[in-house]
């Protein structure tokens, strides 16, 4: 039997990697899903995955910093399908920069899509969630809210703050029956990574291995284990889980370093 039917989920930044991976595990699951992303052809893409499912699908492109759209958006989202029942608030970007080198827009816009926008998608859900009689909000964490990370020390603090945001949510939520929790991956075998070592690292083949030695399991995770992660606290299997972190890093957080590039 499929753990989210007759749900539905909303989930930011579906476009690519995790996101996507998400959302296509939520749909498996039976959820209905409502996508958004600020990428056009990737968010339609990922649309494109979920119908394969089976399940119904919104796609929408939005530029989650534009605080209207959002609302109209989450309120589409429960006209049409008739409620909101999970938010995943994954959309994030991670720009690398030690601080004394960083100008401020950069930080302001990394605060703003990181720790901002995921308050404001939960603060029009939740009266949503509430009419439905309950709900789930995760939000996208990440091991560098846990350790200290050279060049990405806002971004570090925008995850660290999602997880104080949802413990204090998850306070003010617990009695419409509506649960709280993070997610903080490791490093992920994801585009993010790509990225991230194709513009800081001269030799991407060594990188990569540096970043697998990390972790005590000898690798980095999957995109399809995170999806799992989400899957278990958007369902009533993790019914009694609130206010909760839950680390899918290989044992990373409680030894690691970020490699040198």
């Amino acid at each position: 039997m499929m753990r989210l039917s007759d749900r539905v989920a909303i989930v930011t930044g579906a476009g690519d990697g995790i996101g996507r991976g998400i959302a296509v595990h939520l749909a498996r699951e039976g959820a209905d899903m409502a996508i958004c992303d600020i990428n056009t052809a990737t968010v339609e893409e990922t649309g494109r995955l979920i119908a394969e499912t089976g399940r119904r699908v919104i796609t929408e492109t939005i530029d989650i910093t534009d605080h209207n759209r959002v609302k109209t958006f989450v309120d589409q989202v429960a006209e049409q399908f008739g409620q909101v029942n999970i938010l995943v608030n994954n959309a994030a970007i991670m720009p690398v920069c030690p601080i004394e080198d960083q100008d401020e827009a950069t930080m302001a816009s990394i605060l703003t899509v990181n720790l901002l926008a995921p308050m404001v998608f939960s603060k029009y859900c939740t009266p949503h969630m509430r009419k439905a009689g309950g709900g789930s909000i995760i939000h996208m964490a990440s091991v560098t809210g846990h350790n200290g990370h050279p060049g990405v020390a806002v971004y570090g603090a925008t995850k660290g703050g999602l997880i104080a945001l949802a413990r204090g949510q998850a306070m003010e939520l617990a009695k419409d029956g509506i649960r709280v929790n993070t997610v903080s991956p490791g490093t992920i075998d994801s585009p993010m990574l790509h990225n991230f070592i194709k513009e800081n690292s001269e030799n991407p083949e060594a990188a990569r291995k540096a970043f697998d030695a990390l972790h005590p399991i000898g690798r980095i995770g999957t995109i399809d284990e995170v999806a799992r992660v989400f899957v278990f606290l958007a369902s009533d299997d993790s019914s009694d889980i609130t206010a909760t972190d839950i680390r899918c890093d290989g044992g990373y957080a409680v030894q690691g370093q970020q490699p040198r590039a």
